[in-house]
């Protein structure tokens, strides 16, 4: 079968188009031909500089297609189901060998690329706003990187929780489209200082939860938006680069830091996550959520679209089809 793989970390480039073994399918596992792979930033990451077990590796967290093997001991999964896969690798593929439990079924209406761009954008987004920083109906959220995966879910989960969303992005056409998702007030950081920005929005009183998904200089920022009492979510590194807060700028308004990992969460509290997710795939087939599709690219270019996802262009979800 046809995969998307790499011998060593670099660059886009380093993505090979090139055939690979067909996936054994162990106990516990189901094999899912994939219809729709959703590029994540963990994806791009782990392609970089993350860890390769062995070569040729294939990278990827996402895929969503349908069931063509039932290994043995699998319960509430057969053949022909649609699921949506998540693993720590492997999406990148024709097909793949995923546990069942970390499958969703498909709902009733709900195409393969949105559903693949569900469990680790709105799962991570739930996540960041609820588990980790309280949200309550009322309080006012700043959401970094609005046109992103995680950006997007959380503009709607916090819209439709009762709170104020203010987002930064890098056009006004993107945060002009945000707009129809919940977005109430729209910073364009590559022109204003966000820090400004807010707090003139808040006058000067910050914001109660700031969603960072791009660390290095922008998390460090963002405590000087926060409300007495806030809370600053960091849960990713797009920005390629650590983020040395000195913790004493969080004591003067009792501010809290939180990290926030989907995939360390849901290894712990499954029986908390799995639903969590079974029921953002519900309300988006529902019509409640959206998962907006940018662009889609062939296997065969999965090095253009993780080019492309890198740029920061994208509004909404890069996805990848194997055919």
């Amino acid at each position: 079968m046809k995969a998307a793989v790499i011998y060593d970390n670099g660059g886009p480039e380093a993505l090979r188009y090139e055939d690979v073994p067909e996936p054994e399918c162990p106990d516990g596992c189901v094999v899912v031909d994939a219809e729709a792979i959703s590029v994540e930033g963990g994806d791009l990451l782990a392609r970089a500089a993350g860890e390769l077990p062995a070569v040729p590796h294939v990278v990827g967290y996402l895929s969503a297609g349908t069931v063509s093997e039932v290994g043995a001991g699998v319960q509430g999964r057969a053949l022909g189901d649609r699921l949506v896969a998540l693993n720590a690798a492997g999406s990148h593929s024709a097909r793949r060998a995923v546990p069942a439990l970390m499958t969703w079924p498909i709902p009733a209406g709900l195409d393969a690329a949105r559903a693949a761009g569900v469990p680790v954008a709105f799962g991570t987004a739930y996540e960041c706003l609820f588990t980790a920083g309280g949200l309550t109906e009322g309080q006012t959220v700043l959401i970094h990187a609005g046109a992103g995966g995680v950006g997007m879910a959380a503009i709607q989960l916090a819209k439709h929780a009762g709170a104020t969303v203010i987002a930064t992005a890098s056009s006004a056409e993107k945060l002009k489209r945000l707009k129809a998702l919940g977005l109430d007030h729209a910073i364009n950081y590559a022109t204003e200082s966000f820090v400004e920005a807010t707090n003139e929005l808040t006058d000067s009183r910050g914001v109660d939860i700031v969603i960072d998904p791009v660390g290095g200089q922008n998390l460090v920022d963002s405590v000087a938006v926060l409300a007495y009492r806030g809370t600053l979510v960091s849960v990713g590194v797009a920005a390629r680069a650590g983020s040395a807060i000195e913790a004493r700028s969080l004591w003067t308004g009792n501010n809290t830091l939180r990290g926030v990992y989907l995939g360390g969460a849901i290894l712990r509290e499954y029986d908390r996550i799995h639903p969590m997710i079974a029921d953002m795939l519900q309300r988006v087939a529902g019509g409640e959520l959206h998962v907006e599709i940018d662009r889609s690219f062939p296997l065969a270019d999965a090095a253009a679209a993780h080019a492309y996802a890198e740029s920061r262009q994208a509004f909404g979800r890069v996805i990848i089809t194997p055919l």
